[in-house]
C-alpha cells in the first residue's frame, strides 16, 4: 500500500484524493470490519499533526478514534463524525477494483468513496487544516471516526454513546452523513442538508396453514398466505405522515421550482392528495415517497426444510422504516390494517430500533445553508429527512442534532443512491475538494450564533 511518508503526512491535508485514496486500500468491509489498521493510519496522521487522541474499543480489531482541537470555551463543543466500514462487494461487477482507490478520469474509485470514506476524508483534511493554521474555534472540535455503522454500530456509535458519553459532554450538533450532495428536479439543482431520518425495526409475520403429503391437494395453506401477504405490501402504502422535516423539505423545493411544477410539489403535503400525486409523478419523485409514510419491504422468508411434504408455518422476515417520532408499535398497527387482523406479527431484531426526535433543532441550519449558497449559488440548500438509519439515531440518545453534511458538487446525471453500496462507487475529485473547503468554513463560524 502505497502512502505518504516522513514531512508529507504533516501536508496530507492539502491532497484530499490521496487521502482518500487510502482509506479506500484497507478492506474494511463489515461484516467482519477489521477497521483497526484503517483507525490506526488515521490516528498517526492525527498524532504527527500535533493532536492528542483517544482510541476507544469494545474489540480491539474494532476501535473508535477521538481527536478534540481545543476551542476558546465561548461555545459547545461541535462533533464531526464518520465510519470507516463499507457494504460488501460480492456479485459485484466492478469497471475497476475496489479497494484499490484508482483515480481515472478525474474520479476517485472505490468502496466507500460516497459513504462513507469520502466523509471521513472531507473531516479530517478539514480538522487538520484548521490545526495547521492554528484556528482556535469558539468551541472544542470533537472528530470521531468510529467502526461498525453498517451493521448496527454495536462496535462503533452505539458503543460510545451507551459507554462513553464523557466525551461528548455538551455537544449538541454534529455534522455526520449523509447530505449536502447535490441533485437535480427538473433543471433545478439542490442541496438537501439532512435534519432528520428514519430508523428501522424488523417485524416477523408468521403465517400458518395445513400441512400434508405435496400430492395432496390443500387450499388456505402457508405458502399461498405468504403471497397474499407480499402481494399486500406491494401494492398498498401504509397512512401517509407530513412530518416537519418533510414539511420543510417540500415547501423549500417548491419555493425554488417554476410554475406550475411548484403546485404540483405542494400538494403531497395534503395528506389526502399525497398518494394520488405521487402515482402521478411516479418516477420524477420516487425519492420522496419513503419521506411520506412509514414503509415497509420484505427481507427474507424461512421455514423447516421439509422437503417431503408442505409447510405448515413459514416466517416472513419484514423491514419497516419508521418516520421520526413513530414507534414499532406503530409499525404494527399500520402493518396489520394491510395484512389483516388475523395475522401473527412480532417486532424483532431491535437492535437498530432507535427512535429518533419528532422535532429537528434547527439550529445550525442557516449556517450550513450558508455555506452552500456561497460556494454554490445556483444551488438551493433545503432540508432533508434521510430515508434510512445513520449513527446519528445513536448520537441523539446523547441530546445531540446531527446535521448530515458532506457536501459534494456533483454533474447532473450521477445518481448519488444508485452509486451508495453500489457497483462501481466513485466520487470526482472536485467534489471531494467542494466538500472539504465546505467543513473548513462550517469551522470557522461555528459557534458565532450558539
Amino acid at each position: 500500500m502505497s502512502m505518504s511518508t516522513g514531512n508529507d503526512i504533516a501536508t496530507i491535508y492539502q491532497r484530499p484524493v490521496e487521502l482518500l485514496q487510502n482509506l479506500i486500500r484497507f478492506n474494511t468491509t463489515n461484516p467482519p470490519g477489521n477497521e483497526k489498521e484503517c483507525i490506526n493510519y488515521l490516528n498517526h496522521l492525527l498524532n504527527v499533526a500535533g493532536i492528542k487522541t483517544t482510541i476507544l474499543a469494545r474489540d480491539s480489531a474494532r476501535p473508535n478514534l477521538i481527536a478534540r482541537l481545543a476551542g476558546q470555551g465561548n461555545a459547545p463543543p461541535l462533533l464531526l463524525y464518520g465510519h470507516v466500514d463499507v457494504v460488501a462487494t460480492e456479485n459485484e461487477t466492478w469497471q475497476h477494483p475496489p479497494f484499490e482507490g484508482k483515480v481515472i478520469d478525474g474520479w476517485v474509485w472505490g468502496r466507500g468513496a460516497l459513504d462513507d470514506k469520502g466523509g471521513v476524508t472531507m473531516l479530517v483534511s478539514a480538522f487538520l487544516q484548521a490545526k495547521a493554521e492554528g484556528y482556535i474555534p469558539r468551541g472544542d472540535v470533537i472528530l470521531t471516526v468510529v467502526s461498525d455503522e453498517e451493521d448496527g454500530g454495536n462496535y462503533g456509535a452505539k458503543y460510545l454513546v451507551e459507554s462513553h458519553a464523557n466525551q461528548f459532554a455538551g455537544v449538541r450538533y454534529a455534522i455526520g452523513e449523509f447530505g449536502g450532495f447535490s441533485y437535480y428536479v427538473g433543471k433545478k439543482k439542490f442541496y438537501p442538508i439532512m435534519i432528520a431520518e428514519k430508523h428501522p425495526c424488523r417485524v416477523e409475520v408468521t403465517l400458518r396453514g395445513p400441512s400434508g403429503h405435496p400430492t395432496v391437494a390443500v387450499h388456505g395453506g402457508a405458502m399461498a398466505k405468504l403471497g397474499q401477504v407480499l402481494q399486500q405490501i406491494e401494492k398498498k402504502r401504509m397512512p401517509v405522515h407530513v412530518t416537519t422535516a418533510t414539511r420543510q423539505m417540500i415547501q423549500a423545493m417548491s419555493n425554488a421550482l417554476p410554475f406550475p411544477s411548484n403546485m404540483v410539489i405542494r400538494q403531497l403535503l395534503k395528506p389526502k392528495m399525497t398518494d394520488s400525486v405521487l402515482n402521478m409523478l411516479g418516477k420524477q419523485v420516487e425519492q420522496l415517497e419513503p419521506l411520506l409514510h412509514n414503509n415497509v419491504n420484505a427481507l427474507h422468508i424461512s421455514m423447516a426444510d421439509y422437503s417431503s411434504r408442505i409447510p405448515d408455518k413459514i416466517a416472513l422476515i419484514i423491514n419497516c422504516n419508521l418516520l421520526p417520532g413513530y414507534s414499532p408499535d406503530d409499525a404494527l398497527s399500520e402493518l396489520r390494517s394491510i395484512v389483516g387482523e388475523d395475522i401473527e406479527l412480532k417486532v424483532t431484531g431491535t437492535s437498530w430500533c432507535e427512535p429518533v426526535p419528532a422535532e429537528p433543532d434547527m439550529g445550525l441550519f442557516d449556517i450550513l445553508a450558508g455555506i452552500l449558497r456561497e460556494v454554490e449559488p445556483e444551488g438551493v440548500p433545503l432540508p432533508l429527512l434521510l430515508a434510512g438509519p445513520t449513527d446519528g439515531r445513536l448520537f441523539s440518545r446523547l441530546g445531540i442534532q446531527t446535521y448530515g453534511f458532506q457536501p459534494m458538487n456533483l454533474p447532473p446525471d450521477l445518481h448519488f443512491w444508485q452509486l451508495t453500496h453500489g457497483a462501481d462507487e466513485r466520487i470526482p475529485v472536485e467534489a471531494l475538494t467542494f466538500g472539504v473547503d465546505c467543513i473548513h468554513r462550517v469551522l470557522q463560524r461555528f459557534g458565532h450564533n450558539v
